[in-house]
């Protein structure tokens, strides 16, 4: 996991909420353009945007998801295509990022991401790109607790690893200030009177000397691969069944360049906090197997370094406590820093 623009990781104060990828609160800045201006723009461009895809979509019907905080507005809908009519998803806006890696990904009959049936970057004379998508009938995951949900994500999340491979990599990967962050993050514990201060002060004091040395060898990982970057369960969609069949992913805003371990342990630790959640399956370990399965690479080291992107997260989660705040994820977390610290001598 990594810190957004905003200052803030994706929420998990709650161990069964997620937030969205566009994680904006819902409140105009005073000038008509906040989400909530926007929301109510995208919703108004129904009559247009059913003209651009030549009446072939039917009446939309808008709502907000509860974890929805961002300034989109999403729909369902019918729509008639070649092969028949499709229950779809209708979005406005739709960030580019995702916009393009929706188009990229179609591959197949099955591909890993919603089926694309319409899509543009202009609607009503507006500057908005849209999409016209897949409505899954079995969904999110995060929704109901199944043993196979591990195992079956991990496999989605090899797929659009190898579905996104075929596309150079042509960004750095995000920048990741820990030596900065961890200071933050000490800072948090001693003004938020974080439970177990003493606990969290003596571990992160441990890490103190070693982290310049973790942090080198965690920067020397390949990066040259393309992530999900919000891999969770409830970015997990199944066209066949909610507790059997392949999953697809949604929710593309953040695929970003780096490592695929930053997609496992991202996963792993939305679990933290339900510890009997990873008993049978372990993210990381399934999708390292998920990987081999389909021929791509994992390194022979890849336990160690996950160990230390365990232990970076783990360490810096204090500093964000408005969305890390939850007393069982942070314990969790601090539970997490002490054994990777004995671990990785």
């Amino acid at each position: 996991m990594f810190p957004r623009a905003g200052g803030d990781r994706v929420s998990v104060t709650d161990p069964e909420a997620h937030a969205s990828p566009d994680a904006s609160d819902d409140r105009s800045d005073g000038r008509g353009d906040g989400p909530s201006d926007r929301r109510s723009l995208a919703t108004s461009l129904g009559p247009a945007l059913a003209e651009t895809c030549d009446n072939r979509l039917g009446p939309i019907t808008w709502f907000k998801a509860d974890w929805q905080r961002g300034g989109a507005a999403t729909g369902t809908a019918s729509y008639d295509h070649d092969g028949g009519r499709a229950e779809v998803v209708v979005k406005i806006p739709v960030v580019r990022r995702e916009l393009t890696w929706l188009q990229r990904l179609q591959d197949g009959e099955t591909p890993v991401v919603p089926r694309l049936y319409a899509a543009g970057v202009e609607i009503g004379g507006y500057d908005l790109a849209w999409a016209v998508m897949e409505r899954f009938a079995h969904g999110p995951l995060g929704l109901h607790w199944h043993d196979q949900h591990v195992p079956r994500v991990a496999e989605a999340a090899a797929r659009f690893h190898a579905a996104a491979g075929r596309y150079d990599v042509d960004e750095p990967p995000r920048d990741e200030p820990w030596e900065a962050l961890l200071r933050d993050a000490m800072e948090s514990i001693r003004i938020n009177q974080v439970e177990n201060e003493r606990g969290w002060t003596e571990s992160l004091k441990r890490l103190g000397p070693r982290l310049s040395a973790l942090v080198e060898e965690w920067n020397a990982r390949d990066v040259g691969g393309w992530l999900h970057g919000d891999l969770h369960l409830a970015n997990a969609m199944s066209r066949t069944g909610i507790d059997d069949g392949a999953v697809c992913l949604i929710d593309l805003a953040e695929v970003h360049s780096g490592h695929w371990l930053e997609d496992a342990v991202f996963l792993e630790r939305q679990l933290w906090a339900r510890p009997e959640r990873l008993k049978r399956h372990k993210p990381v370990r399934a999708i390292a197997a998920a990987r081999r399965t389909l021929g791509l690479p994992v390194e022979a080291d890849y336990p160690r370094l996950a160990m230390i992107r365990r232990l970076l997260l783990a360490a810096t989660a204090p500093r964000f406590i408005r969305s890390e705040g939850h007393p069982a994820h942070l314990a969790a977390c601090l539970r997490r820093v002490k054994s990777a610290l004995d671990e990785l001598k």
